[in-house]
């Protein structure tokens, strides 16, 4: 038996962290060791969280024409794919959405933009105004996510009620390339240095199953750590038709269960969420994403695909016997 599997969560929970090795032997691991490592991320993630879990919900507020080649991403105007085009929906679609959300037991509620950044100050505006009215009217945690920030959009989105930006880095540094060239890595850092220092809690992870390594899933998860961010936000890719990636097909069941142990061992008091791909690359092991460690996850729709139906997750909570956090 390995003695890391049987005694890293007791280090952990002692408040050491894990060194960089250590955490490529939780994606390596296989059989018995795995199934070790599996329950030592579910104490990390009950003596923090307990049965508690989290829910957030998305409104796909702008879609279409994105100016950036992620290669992963149906909204790319540099691929061609049937993903829907459309202008920033009206205050009223967005505010409508968050009480929906907020009536379905969602804590956040993230409004998200194509596009590399919001350069119309009459969109910005909107925005400002639908984030206000969500926190003055509903308990739901408004969030955004709207692309690359600077410093006065920052702090515009604070001032409004704004709790949460989401900025995903994607993927590690040193892979990032491979995913998309027409912006700098350091841009999506800077990005979530700004958001916290306007006074906003930070939402920061990426998505697997791109052709990285396992050191490089390692890296990311080091960065985002680094980056001290308040939760972590996991996808994996559910490939589109006409994207560079539509043959990509790199992840198994228990590659993602590798994936969500790996952040809570390295990330023990965050809160990590599973959230886009996790129908098609979990499959039947759905249901073990909260033993895995995660203590949240994504309902309703993503982005330009349907998410799960809603009773089949509330079942499937109540079976894994965790309780729905209130709306903060």
């Amino acid at each position: 038996m390995n003695k890391l599997a049987t005694n890293l969560a007791d280090r952990v929970l002692g408040g050491e962290t894990p060194t960089p090795e250590e955490a490529l032997a939780i994606l390596q691991a296989r059989g018995s060791d795995l199934t070790l490592f599996l329950a030592g991320a579910h104490r990390i993630r009950e003596n923090f969280f307990g049965s508690r879990i989290e829910l957030c919900s998305i409104i796909s507020a702008k879609s279409g024409r994105c100016a950036e080649n992620c290669a992963f991403c149906a909204q790319s105007s540099h691929h061609q794919t049937a993903a829907p085009v459309y202008p920033l929906k009206s205050r009223k679609e967005m505010l409508e959405g968050a009480r929906r959300a907020e009536i379905e037991g969602s804590h956040c509620y993230g409004i998200v933009t194509s596009g590399t950044r919001i350069s119309s100050n009459e969109e910005m505006a909107t925005i400002l105004e639908a984030i206000a009215e969500i926190r003055a009217t509903t308990s739901i945690e408004p969030s955004a996510s709207l692309g690359i920030l600077d410093e006065p959009t920052a702090r515009a989105l604070a001032g409004a009620g704004c709790a949460t930006y989401h900025h995903n880095l994607e993927t590690a540094r040193s892979f990032f390339p491979n995913i998309c060239n027409t912006h700098d890595y350091e841009d999506d850092v800077r990005t979530v240095r700004l958001a916290r220092k306007a006074g906003m809690k930070v939402c920061c992870g990426g998505i697997f199953g791109l052709g990285e390594s396992l050191e490089q899933r390692v890296e990311l998860a080091l960065t985002v750590r680094d980056l001290d961010v308040d939760s972590v936000p996991l996808n994996f890719l559910n490939p589109v038709a006409g994207t560079p990636l539509q043959d990509m097909n790199d992840l198994a069941p228990l590659d993602c269960l590798r994936i969500i142990a790996l952040f809570r061992y390295l990330l023990p008091e965050k809160r990590i969420s599973v959230c886009g791909g996790r129908e098609k690359n979990l499959r039947d092991f759905q249901s073990w994403i909260f033993m895995a460690g995660a203590s949240g996850t994504m309902i309703g729709n993503y982005l330009t695909t349907t998410g799960r139906d809603r009773q089949a997750d509330l079942q499937m909570f109540s079976d894994g016997e965790v309780v729905i956090d209130a709306c903060c």
